[in-house]
């Protein structure tokens, strides 16, 4: 597995933290879920890899997530998650079709009150 990325993401997780804690008037999220996904591989491979950060976590595989087709663990720091999730091939190909039309329907442009346009 490769991590060039880690440091890199760290210290962007710490400067965001300490730009939040500087400047109060800048609203924040009540919460925050930072998502691992494995590389595309069959299932068997993508679930062994959460089942083996899942172990790391200490944690258990989530049974809700399951039912709609993600393989998933997590673990919470306060309102802060870090969440492993595998998407199986069915649940990829059923996103896939349901998403294939997309652009083929173009709807009116939104109207913006003038009042709050920039």
């Amino acid at each position: 597995m490769n991590n060039d990325h880690r440091p890199r993401l760290v210290a962007g997780l710490r400067a965001l933290a300490d730009f939040l804690e500087a400047n109060p008037e800048i609203p924040a999220p009540r919460n925050v879920t930072v998502h691992h996904f494995p590389k595309r591989a069959n299932d068997a491979e993508i679930c062994a890899e959460v089942d083996a950060i899942a172990a790391r976590l200490g944690s258990e595989i989530d049974p809700q997530e399951r039912e709609h087709g993600h393989y998933s663990a997590s673990i919470n720091f306060g309102p802060v998650s870090y969440k492993a999730v595998a998407i199986v091939a069915a649940t990829r190909a059923r996103h896939e079709a349901e998403s294939s039309y997309v652009g083929c329907v173009q709807p009116d442009a939104p109207t913006i009150d003038p009042a709050h346009a920039a």
